[in-house]
């Protein structure tokens, strides 16, 4: 029974410990062309600014017009919930309006990663 309880805590730590093994540099590379068409680190575009977006409440930044379905979100971004978000914003919340996701795990993990260090 101890054994079983050991291997389920590592089953629940290693997508965190996935996440955060992350490459920022690939990530700031991945962010460059994939996100950037709709999103910005600094300033709100058709997506909102992600400086700070680590810690932050979902659906908060002041001014942005998220869809009701986010902005009544009841969570912040951390690495797990932007691993669940990236890999499919539709099943995380649904009614949002992001239509993009990034199915591979190593790719998140770097965009994570990325998104970490801008503060």
């Amino acid at each position: 029974m101890r054994a079983i309880v050991i291997l389920a805590l590592l089953l629940a730590i290693l997508p965190v410990a996935a996440v955060a093994a992350g490459d920022a540099a690939r990530g700031r590379e991945l962010y460059e062309t994939r996100c950037i068409g709709c999103h910005s680190i600094e300033a709100d575009r058709i997506g909102p600014r992600h400086r700070g977006l680590v810690g932050r409440r979902a659906g908060s930044v002041d001014g942005f017009d998220y869809s009701p379905a986010l902005r009544g979100a009841k969570f912040s971004w951390s690495a797990p919930m932007l691993d669940r978000w990236l890999a499919n914003p539709e099943e995380t919340v649904p009614g949002q309006r992001m239509n993009y996701q990034v199915g591979d795990a190593r790719d998140r993990a770097d965009l994570i990663a990325y998104l970490s260090t801008v503060h």
